[in-house]
């Protein structure tokens, strides 16, 4: 019998520009980001589907798409003795169209036709940009217990968070028959609250002041997505859901776990840094749901006389007489004597100066070099920072941008690729 997993087809949504991650975004897609000091961003939708035997994934890519092929490609591989697969569907021209996505509904519109070759009854549509574990079963099995035509996945957020979301508003059974985007108005706002008998289901005490905040994920059954895509609007939580409450059974799936839009500078920073806490919020150490992602086969870090409080070192690195606070330090990350590390997230290298083809004369090594002080920053892939460099926000605008760095909501971050010369004060 086939069971709800081979039913469905899951779409991640991997093709927007990224401009709220910029300049982590300049040379690469959003979901091609590094996180946590060796996966990408995409590896989280991705292992979520595979640790719930969801093993057939499309991803929709468009802008600055080669390294998320490249990881794709190098990282998800299934047999021949299966129907397994996760493939890559980059924006291409047709001759029904050639315009680029206009957004989430456009991009799965403009190939819904490879969407409907298999039979599946449902579609599943994630993001490609959020940090969470969940189990995509249950959603499934509540979408179809309810008898939906669309789910969605909700995160419970209080008063403060809700006017950055797109707030839905259900009745006790989950039904939901109200979306405002954004809302700011208090009068709106404490119209839209969860109902005090649905917080009691919860867990949640009655008289919390709680709402119902969209994740971008999606589950429509085959009809209802072909129907709803039957226009020109270009998003799913702009256009379609909205324009669907009063056509079709929307519920919402309400979950409790921890999740965080790392879309932003800012949030991706401190969720990064979150994850050297004794108990992490989000925990990489789960060997009954892991984290997939490229297997690199790289040696086991070297580290000599250095001092280390809540970090997480990655595979490869070599780090000498250095003091290291609270940060993320990734793969093949050099970090030389007397430098200081604190409240950072270095993304590493994707290959050793040994191995460097295009050499840079007269230009520091890969790494960070002797008696740098790096602090409230991230130190994109492959950067050269020579000797002496101090990286700090301290004293500095929210936001700027300079010739190989930028601010932005008080981080600096020095681009993939930057050369930072000796005795440098950023």
């Amino acid at each position: 019998m086939m069971t709800l997993q081979n039913k469905t087809l899951a779409i991640i949504m991997g093709g927007g520009a990224g401009t709220r991650l910029f300049p982590l975004t300049q040379k690469r897609a959003k979901p091609a980001v590094p996180l946590g000091g060796k996966y990408r961003l995409v590896d989280i939708p991705i292992s979520n589907c595979l640790n719930g035997s969801f093993c057939q994934v499309y991803v929709l890519t468009q802008f600055n798409s080669e390294p998320l092929h490249r990881h794709i490609a190098a990282s998800y591989k299934f047999d021949n003795f299966t129907k397994s697969f996760i493939e890559i569907l980059a924006a291409q021209q047709t001759p029904e169209g050639a315009r680029w996505y206009q957004g989430t509904a456009d991009a799965v519109r403009q190939n819904l036709r490879y969407f409907l070759q298999r039979p599946y009854e449902y579609y599943l549509i994630l993001s490609g940009d959020q940090l969470y574990r969940m189990d995509y079963g249950d959603l499934l099995h509540v979408h179809v217990q309810t008898g939906a035509d669309i789910t969605l996945g909700t995160t419970p957020v209080d008063r403060q968070a809700a006017s950055g979301f797109g707030i839905l508003h259900s009745d006790a059974e989950r039904h939901i028959f109200r979306f405002v985007e954004k809302p700011k108005d208090p009068k709106l706002l404490e119209e839209l609250r969860i109902p005090p008998n649905l917080l009691k289901e919860l867990g949640r005490p009655a008289d919390a002041e709680l709402y119902q905040g969209s994740m971008g994920i999606y589950v429509f059954n085959r009809q209802v997505l072909i129907d709803a895509l039957a226009n020109d609007f270009d998003d799913f939580g702009k256009h379609i859901i909205p324009a669907s409450l009063q056509k079709y059974k929307v519920f919402a799936y309400i979950f409790q776990g921890y999740w965080e839009d790392v879309g932003t500078v800012r949030t991706f920073f401190e969720a990064n840094l979150a994850l050297t806490d004794p108990v992490p919020p989000f925990n990489f150490f789960d060997h009954i749901n892991p984290v997939y992602s490229q297997q690199r086969l790289l040696p086991p870090s070297k580290v000599s006389g250095t001092q280390v409080q809540r970090a997480i070192i990655s595979d490869g690195c070599i780090i000498t007489d250095a003091y290291i606070d609270r940060s993320v330090v990734g793969l093949r990350s050099v970090i030389e004597s007397g430098t200081t590390i604190r409240n950072s997230v270095l993304m590493g290298a994707g290959f050793y100066e040994a191995e460097a083809w295009e050499p840079q004369p007269g230009a520091p090594p890969l790494g960070i070099g002797r008696h740098c002080h790096i602090e409230g920053a991230i130190i994109d892939k492959n950067a050269r920072i020579g000797d002496g460099v101090v990286i700090t926000p301290n004293g500095k605008p929210a936001n700027m941008d300079a010739e190989n760095y930028f601010i932005r909501e008080g981080v600096v971050v020095v681009t993939k690729g930057a050369v930072i010369p000796n005795g440098t004060w950023i």
